[in-house]
């Protein structure tokens, strides 16, 4: 009798630990951005996201595990006024963008690093970038120009994109809580 309680006992123990994990990493990658204040109205690209800028953005990616998306642009950017009101009236990417942390960089905020600008400094660019800052290159827009790979002028290519992006990320969350899984059983 007490083995069998103890073997009860320790798969009850297993699925709590599985459980726990589950919980862990609902909480970080459910965790909104609202939490933290706004820092721009969405220059409009849309008051109903929840805009950071990218200092800010960089810091809320690597705590909530979520991937970044920059838009990068300028007021005066006639390519920029015409994807405005698309992406903003988009109910796809507003659903989307609960998967990522939302960086606006107009004007003068435009990061002046080499890295935020892989295949030239043209405007409207979307970037995305790992929780940890990295820009990921391989996530562009496949149906643009090859010469501008991170233009986009429609919101169907933001939208797969965003979707290319989500589904790496939350395999590679899988893939973290079977990692702890394995762990746990050693």
């Amino acid at each position: 009798m007490a083995l069998i309680t103890s073997r009860v006992l320790f798969v009850f123990l297993q699925f709590f630990l599985v459980f726990l994990q589950l919980q862990f990493v609902v909480s970080v990658t459910s965790e909104t951005p609202a939490q933290y204040p706004s820092a721009n109205d969405g220059r409009g690209f849309g008051r109903h996201f929840q805009w950071l800028d990218l200092e800010k953005g960089l810091e809320v990616a690597k705590t909530t595990r979520k991937p970044l998306m920059l838009i990068i642009h300028k007021s005066w950017c006639d390519s920029c006024k015409a994807l405005k009101p698309k992406f903003s009236a988009s109910d796809e990417i507003r659903t989307l963008s609960t998967h990522f942390i939302m960086v606006n960089a107009g004007d003068k905020e435009d990061p002046k690093e080499k890295k935020y600008a892989p295949d030239g400094e043209y405007i409207p660019r979307i970037l995305f970038l790992s929780p940890d800052g990295d820009v990921k290159t391989e996530f562009y827009n496949e149906s643009g120009n090859p010469s501008y790979k991170y233009f986009y002028s429609d919101t169907w290519s933001i939208i797969a994109t965003m979707k290319k992006v989500a589904v790496s990320y939350k395999r590679k969350i899988s893939k973290e809580i079977k990692e702890s899984k394995e762990k746990s059983e050693l």
